[in-house]
């Protein structure tokens, strides 16, 4: 099995991608937008971590969170939240023989791409990333128009004005 090296920072911001199994066509995340968020609820109030950014797609999610003074277990955390999210679910879905062994679903992708965030500038550039996604993926023309993002919320907020990135 492959060595995977994480940069494991003590308190540290991070920027995640996390992906579906199966991508190409698949509007799961999106359709069950209600048990995605009461599964990041749920993690939340036991192993804390703050939100500064997260966009759900049909298909995957970008998220930027900040984990407490002295943590450095988000491995754990998106463990949990996919488990959660995925026993949720009705099954159904097709298992390969490596994932009926292991007792897993066939929900998620087994891992997930991270980035620890440096400085005010990576930070910058990975919010924007975040909230431009659904109009790189074709799924809207305006940030404003794609309903499952913290965009909204940071709009209220003044950190983006209503028209970023628009048409």
């Amino acid at each position: 099995m492959p060595n995977y090296r994480r940069l494991w920072y003590p308190g540290g911001t991070y920027f995640f991608t996390v992906n579906l199994l199966e991508r190409k066509g698949n509007d799961l995340l999106v359709r069950h937008i209600d048990l995605l968020r009461i599964a990041v609820r749920e993690v939340k109030v036991t192993h804390p971590f703050v939100i500064h950014a997260w966009v759900v797609l049909p298909d995957h999610l970008h998220c930027i969170i900040e984990l407490p003074q002295g943590d450095v277990d988000f491995a754990m955390r998106w463990r949990r939240i996919k488990a959660i999210f995925s026993k949720s679910l009705p099954k159904g879905e097709t298992l390969s023989a490596t994932r009926v062994k292991r007792g897993e679903r066939g929900i998620w992708q087994r891992r997930f791409w991270e980035h620890l965030i440096r400085d005010e500038d990576d930070y910058a550039m990975h919010m924007n990333y975040v909230h431009i996604n659904p109009v790189k993926h074709g799924l809207v023309s305006k940030v404003a128009d794609w309903p499952h993002s913290t965009f909204h919320g940071l709009v209220e907020q003044g950190v983006y004005a209503a028209d970023w990135a628009g048409e």
